[in-house]
């Protein structure tokens, strides 16, 4: 692992002191925790923009869905 210095103001500080605390881990358990968490929801918005961007550039077609419409639906009685 690699050491490095970050600039916290005081109430982050006091927080992520009194947040690591209260899950019994130490202040930089908590914040690489945080980042990894951070990282990963950037990751999946990134993920869903390009199924966004791609669903646009090709939207689907009526035909492509409608056989599963009867599947998914309720049976009748």
């Amino acid at each position: 692992m690699e050491t490095i210095q970050v600039v916290l103001d005081r109430k982050l500080l006091k927080a992520a002191d009194l947040a690591a605390k209260r899950q019994q881990l130490n202040r930089s358990a908590l914040i690489r925790q945080a980042l990894e968490r951070h990282l990963k929801h950037l990751h999946e918005l990134e993920l869903e923009d390009r199924d966004r961007r791609g669903y646009r550039a090709q939207p689907q077609r009526e035909e492509e869905f409608r056989a599963w419409e009867d599947a998914a639906s309720w049976p009748r009685p």
